[in-house]
């Protein structure tokens, strides 16, 4: 199947120029020439989605076309046919379609193809086996033909441009998925209905007149301008249709729709392919029941590619800074003191802070390190191993310092008796959470669970940063629509993080975050742990649980600025102070949030 619909492209689009109508029109009016010909066709008053008309088929009704499933084979033969004779016709007898003639996207195929056919002299000659089966002969004409004509090219592009919906345009990245003004449109829509010749028209003269008889080169065939503005706008809205249809449980459109996403996608460069590839990998293996082992989020290699994602962009050292610049701020006058980091990883957090402590006027206190941390495949001491470089590091820097390692499946897990919390007058504690408290939400009654374990441990300060997103909704195509937004930004941000590629660092923080989306889309259920939430959320549950705001001072937000100017200048990224918390965005869109919390003052 794949390689007939490979085959169909290159002959429609090789060999075929711009006589199949791929483009819309956005003009009622169009240039004449003594040679120009125009095709129009009258509207027949059906919807022109075609949900309205009885035997269209499914998939082209959705994505906005109109063919009848009684035509298909009809419109399948004569596609064939005038895709033969396009391949093989000489220069001169298709010239004047190549340069002179715009054609509109008619309702009826099958009338619009059979007119093409007639616009070629001798007629085509017939195939062996013109009849194509139902599903390719769909696809094709889902990739070649659009029904733009009339008030319905107005109503079709309202519908993409014009509309209320609840996901926007913009927020995909580059340009590829926004619509341009109206007058570059209809510019666009005037080169799409034409094609570009290989060579200048006396050239192809006098190559005629050497070579007469003789069937043309490749080089002087025509070549299609592809839009690739247009196939973002319908990549994205064949996005969208095909979560409504696994959220509605229809499979087989799903099915269908989640396949030609790959084809559109093939067409888009950068961020936009990447991001589509991904949502589409996430969406297959929704529909076809293929869910990956434990969430797609194992532990230790999750590690690892996290490290490269910490090379590649800002983001985690953003968070790691603003946490540390407010513990180092609570333990101002402390002389012991104690961090208990929910999610130790590789320790990339702490040396840092180390060093901070060890600068003190009237020297270091000591520093007391808890790190959490999930099991690993092989049963390694991982945590240990971490705990054993922080000491190495420790003593160059003269820093007294102990560690110790919990290995926990979860942090509901934990008591604050097993991690040794000495009274305030002691010892000064923080908690450190670093995107770990969302996997919680995935198990009901965790959340509240580990706030009341906090509370217990009468911390100093307690430092929080979260991905500011709306992942964990009941509605399977509202968490779609804002995943597709977030991780479009996120993406469009390591592509100008001023990483060359091929890195390999740039590629494992695709995947990275690669595996995040296939566990927001693909999965359910206590599997899906990335239940992103906003930051007013967190808000409103960190109050409730008993704990007021710290507000993170001006010289944090002075030095995350800075800490910005080391990728790509700094441009692009973005930080906001939103009540008293700090946020990392790229451009508009807020990304990650950190805040800081202390028991409130009746606890």
């Amino acid at each position: 199947m794949k390689r007939d619909h490979e085959d169909t492209c290159n002959g429609a689009y090789g060999g075929g120029g711009s006589s199949a109508p791929k483009g819309e029109s956005s003009s009622s009016s169009v240039p004449t020439s003594g040679k120009a010909k125009m095709m129009m066709w009258a509207e027949d008053g059906q919807d022109p989605s075609g949900g309205g008309g009885a035997g269209m088929d499914e998939l082209l009704a959705v994505l906005g076309y109109k063919v009848r499933s009684s035509d298909m084979a009809d419109v399948a033969q004569k596609l064939e046919q005038l895709e033969m004779v396009m391949g093989t016709a000489q220069e001169d007898g298709i010239s004047h379609l190549a340069y002179d003639t715009v054609h509109y996207n008619p309702s009826d195929l099958s009338s619009w193809v059979q007119s093409m056919l007639s616009e070629f002299k001798p007629p085509p000659p017939q195939v062996a086996d013109p009849v194509l089966a139902p599903a390719e002969s769909s696809s094709t004409m889902a990739r070649h033909h659009r029904s733009h004509t009339g008030s319905q090219s107005q109503t079709q592009s309202q519908v993409i441009f014009n509309d209320d919906s609840e996901y926007d345009l913009r927020a995909i990245p580059g340009v590829a998925a926004y619509p341009q003004s109206d007058s570059d449109f209809e510019s666009a829509a005037r080169k799409r209905s034409r094609t570009v010749n290989g060579g200048s028209n006396s050239l192809s003269s006098s190559s005629s007149s050497s070579a007469a008889g003789a069937a043309p080169s490749e080089s002087t065939r025509p070549v299609v301008l592809v839009d690739t503005q247009e196939t973002g706008v319908r990549l994205v809205h064949t996005l969208m249709a095909c979560a409504k249809a696994v959220q509605e449980e229809d499979l087989k459109l799903a099915d269908a729709l989640v396949k030609h996403i790959g084809l559109l996608a093939a067409s888009q460069n950068g961020a936009m392919r990447k991001v589509a590839t991904y949502f589409a990998e996430a969406l297959a293996r929704r529909i076809y029941g293929i869910h990956p082992h434990d969430g797609g989020l194992d532990s230790s290699c999750n590690d690892i590619l996290q490290m490269h994602f910490y090379e590649t962009c800002p983001y985690l050292k953003f968070a790691h800074f603003t946490a540390n610049q407010a513990i180092l701020e609570a333990f101002a006058t402390a002389r012991r003191v104690h961090v208990i980091d929910f999610g130790l990883k590789q320790g990339m957090q702490w040396p840092a802070l180390m060093q901070a402590l060890a600068l003190r006027p009237g020297g270091p206190p000591a520093f007391r390190l808890t790190g959490i941390g999930p099991p690993q495949p092989d049963n390694t001491d991982a945590l240990q191993q971490v705990g054993w470089k922080l000491a190495q590091l420790a003593d160059t820097i003269g820093v007294e310092f102990k560690f110790r390692g919990f290995v926990a499946n979860s942090l509901a897990d934990l008591e604050p008796a097993m991690l040794d919390i000495r009274p305030p007058e002691v010892e000064t504690v923080a908690v450190n959470s670093v995107f770990e408290l969302h996997p919680l939400l995935a198990r009901p009654g965790a959340i509240d669970k580990v706030l009341s374990s906090i509370k217990a441990m009468r911390p100093k300060i307690v430092t929080m940063v979260e991905q500011e997103a709306d992942h964990n909704g009941p509605v399977f195509v509202d968490r779609f629509t804002e995943s597709l937004h977030y991780y479009s930004s996120l993406f469009d941000s390591l592509e100008g993080s001023g990483v060359a590629p091929p890195s390999q660092d740039l590629f494992m923080s695709e995947v990275y975050l690669g595996r995040q989306i296939c566990n927001v889309v693909a999965c359910e259920g206590p599997d899906r742990v990335e239940r992103h939430e906003t930051l007013a959320r967190w808000q409103a549950r960190m109050g409730s649980a008993g704990f007021d705001p710290v507000h993170l001072g001006s010289n944090a937000f002075k030095q995350a600025s800075m800490l910005l100017a080391l990728f790509a200048g700094g441009e692009g990224y973005r930080v906001e102070e939103n009540n008293g918390c700090l946020m990392l965005g790229w451009h508009t869109r807020p990304l990650i949030a950190t805040s800081a919390w202390q028991l409130a003052a009746t606890q």
